[in-house]
């Protein structure tokens, strides 16, 4: 599945208003969907890749010899989900960067389906 098409799918997802794939060494997004007025999904990859930056430093400092499969950040009225890309295929500094709707958005359903999507990217 190409960037476009990941997205498109990201979207499908209950809740989903916005989605970025996002390269954390850079900081720039490869592609974006949704998002509006409220939501300037650039300035958000800009900034949630400083938080996955965050994440692999306390890691590496603490000499943990895992990875992160995803991030959550749930706000009042939203979910905030970062799933790195682990995938073989794939460069492994991507990470997929989506905004639900809390009221509307099912969790559960809703990393199932970025880790599916995860699987299929091919960029």
């Amino acid at each position: 599945m190409n960037i476009d098409m990941a997205l498109k799918e990201c979207m499908s997802i209950n809740g989903a208003v916005g989605v970025a794939l996002v390269d954390y060494d850079s900081g720039m997004s490869l592609g974006t969907a949704g998002g509006g007025d409220w939501l300037n999904l650039e300035l958000a990859a800009a900034g949630n890749t400083e938080v996955v930056r965050a994440k692999l430093q306390v890691m590496s400092t603490l000499a943990l010899n895992d990875s992160i499969e995803d991030i959550l950040i749930t706000l009042h009225r939203q979910y905030h989900m970062i799933r790195l890309i682990n995938a073989a295929k794939v460069r492994s500094s991507l990470f997929l960067y989506l905004v639900l709707d809390r009221d509307q958005a099912n969790l559960a359903l809703a990393r199932h389906n970025l880790k599916r999507i995860e699987n299929d990217l091919q960029v």
